[in-house]
Parts: C-alpha cells; structure tokens; sequence
C-alpha cells in the first residue's frame, strides 16, 4: 500500500510544482477576477461613465420634450441634448467625439415622426434600439390623437396581459427557483466540462510521459496496475479539487465585493441565493463520479500510446462524448422535462451533466437520482477492472499506435504474462 500512496503523491506533488499548472492557474484566476469585476473594467475604459451622449435635431419643433422623456423610462444612462446648430456642425461634433451620434427628428407627410441616426460606427446595437423603441412609443401616441384615442384608452390598449404560470405537479419548481436553479446548473456544467477534459487529458499525458521515459516496466513489475492507474487518478483528482478551491474562493470573494454592480446582469436575472443542499450534494457527487469515470477511460487510453503526440488522437473520441453530453445539458436548459434529455440521463457517459441538469432544475424522484448514480458506479467499476487489464498491457506496448485495435493486443500481453 505505500507504493500506492507514493505514485499518488508524487504524481500530485510534481503536477502542482509544475510551471504549466502554475501559470495555468494565475490565468484562470486573472480571468475568475475580471469576470466578477467586469463592470468595473468597463467603467474604467469608458469615458462617459457608462452613459450615451446622443444630439438630437428636431426639425419639428415639437418632438424633442416627448421622445426625452419616453427614452427617459427606456434607458437612463442616454442623455439627449438639443443641438442648435446645423446638420454638419452636428456631424463634427460627433467625430470629434463629443456625441456617440446625432438623431435628426422629421415628420413625415402623415404627419409622423421619422428619424435618421448617424455614428461613427452603428455597431451599438443596443443604443440605436433603444432610441427606435422610444421614437416608436411617441409615433404611437401622435397617431392615437388622430383617430382621437384618450390618454386612459391608449393606456389601456398597450397594457400587458396578465399572464401567470403555475405547475400542477406537486412540489414542482416555482419559476423564481428554476430562474435560481438554472444559474447554478449553467455555472457548475462548465466546470464540470472543462474539468473532465482538462484533468482526463492530463491523466492520459502523465501516462503517455512515463511511458515514453521507459520507466513503466519498473514501475509495473514493482506496483499492480490497478494501483499505479488508480494512484495516478487520486494524484490528479486531488490536484483538480486544490485548483479548483483555490478559483471558487477567489470567485466567491470577488462576486461578493462585486455583488451589487452585477445584480442588473447574468445575477439578476440567475440569483444565487438560497441555493438548496441537496442540488449542491448532488453537484458534488456527479462532479467526483464523472471525473472518475473519465480519468479511467483517460489512463488506459493513455497506456495505448508510446508517443506524447499521439495522445490527443487517442482520445479525441473520449473528449467528443463530453463535448456532446454539454451541449445536450445546454438544450436542457430550456427544456430540461423533454423525453429526450431523460432517456440520455441515464446513458452513462452523459449522466454527470445530464442527470444532475434534471436534480436541479426539476423535481424528479429520489429514485431516479439514485438510479443514475448507480449506473455510474457500475460503469466506473467495469471500466476500472477492464481498464487495469489493458493498462497492464498497454504500458508495455512500444511503437505508433494508429488504431484501437492496439486495445486486443494489450489485452493479449496481459494473459500472456
């Protein structure tokens, strides 16, 4: 047993000490902190202070003080300003950058308004829809005091319909804890998309490595197979859990400095809190039990080959299983009761993302849960006593491997030992 303990702490010990973790992870962490502080960098490089200066034109003499104010109840943060000179005078002002761009007011032969925005650039799509929408509103109510609509009768005419849902299933998610659950869900399916693929791969390499060393054959005449594979599993698990401790508690201090700047974003409309135990447990659990499941396949698909190069080619079907298991958990998110996305929480490749989607966005029962856990644990168990044979040949296996099929020969060179 102190053999196991050995590789397992070795393989965490030079992985952590290695300069490509180390740098890996002081990016990742940059990245963690201008994520959470994004306002604040927008802030910082905007000279305007967030706000949109815009001149407005009006050739009418009577649309300015209406389009102000219905802009006003849109967006706050555009302020408009009555320009006095001329239409070119306008155009320069906006080049020298005085004005984000220059809105020119007209009526038209109904006797409507109509409008020409000119910017140096038109890609702010936001800002021109914004002016539209409240343009929009004032041709609304001049073309309702034509046909002599009150006030009270436009009002009522544009007032959104009341429109409530509610979920006859019992315990069912109400829509503020599926907005809640969603976010959560969202948050935790990319970590567990890029973990899976980063530290399978990294298993897989860590094999391939020592294998192009030529120190496996000390390695497996010295410790089981089984050992050596499950060591380096641990060994690499363990780095992954100091790495990702280290981003959670960088992210959690700064989203909770930065709390209130981003409540009006991704926050507030996905909240985090209140978030039940059990959708964290089960996090946990699916989190553990795909990294297993992967880093398995990862180690003895890593065993097959003799050259570092070849690895990605190895494993490149094991990374497109992930890919797909994302992107059905994406589809999830808008429909995660779809028959489609229960049928393939149970296939076991897809589970961890899938099953722990429909944990957290759905009331399912306890049993079904349970059940993809199961599965899990069983696929893990095969592949680890299928996975120990062809490690254990595969190790000893030297030359390109160009073909699964190196898979029999491995297994070959096991019986024959």
């Amino acid at each position: 047993m102190n053999s196991f303990w050995i590789i397992l702490f070795h393989t965490y010990l030079n992985k952590l000490k290695s300069k490509s973790f180390i740098v890996t992870t002081i990016l990742t962490v940059v990245l963690v902190l201008g994520l959470t502080n994004i306002n604040n960098i927008i802030d910082l490089f905007d000279k305007n202070g967030g706000k949109d200066k815009v001149a407005v034109l009006d050739e009418t003499g009577q649309l300015y003080e209406p389009f102000k104010k219905q802009l006003n109840t849109i967006n706050k943060d555009i302020t408009l300003s009555l320009y006095k000179g001329s239409e070119k005078d306008a155009e320069k002002a906006v080049e020298k950058g005085d004005y984000q761009g220059v809105i020119q007011l007209q009526l038209n032969e109904e006797n409507l308004p109509e409008a020409t925005f000119k910017a140096m650039s038109i890609a702010d799509s936001s800002l021109f829809t914004d002016l539209q929408t409240a343009l929009q509103q004032v041709k609304t109510m001049l073309a309702a005091s034509q046909i002599n609509l009150a006030p009270a009768q436009l009002q009522k005419l544009y007032e959104p319909v009341a429109f409530e849902k509610l979920a006859l299933e019992k315990n069912a998610k109400t829509e503020e804890e599926l907005n809640q659950a969603r976010g959560l869900v969202y948050v935790l399916l990319f970590i567990i998309y890029f973990s899976v693929i980063m530290y399978a791969n990294m298993i897989a390499m860590e094999v391939a490595t020592e294998k192009s060393s030529r120190v496996m054959e000390i390695l497996i005449s010295s410790v089981s197979p089984i050992r050596q594979m499950f060591a380096k599993i641990l060994g690499i698990g363990l780095l992954s859990l100091t790495q990702l401790a280290v981003f959670l508690i960088v992210g959690y201090y700064s989203l909770t400095k930065n709390i209130d700047s981003l409540k009006e974003g991704f926050f507030g409309v996905y909240g985090f809190g209140d978030i039940p135990v059990e959708t964290i447990i089960y996090a946990v659990i699916f989190f553990i039990l795909g990294y297993f499941l992967y880093a398995t396949l990862a180690a003895f698909l890593g065993s097959l080959v003799s050259r570092i190069e070849d690895v990605q080619q190895m494993i490149t079907p094991m990374t497109l299983l992930v890919v797909a298991g994302f992107m059905i958990a994406m589809f999830g998110l808008g429909k995660p009761d779809a028959p489609f996305i229960t049928a393939t929480s149970y296939i076991p490749f897809f589970t961890p993302m899938i099953m722990f989607l429909r944990v957290g966005m759905l009331t399912i029962p306890a049993w079904e849960a349970i059940l993809g856990i199961v599965i899990l644990v069983a696929t893990i168990t095969v592949l680890a006593i299928f996975g120990a044979r062809v490690y254990r040949g595969g190790v000893l296996m030297y030359g390109k491997s160009n073909s699964y099929k190196d898979i029999k020969k491995a297994l070959q060179l096991t019986k024959n030992e």
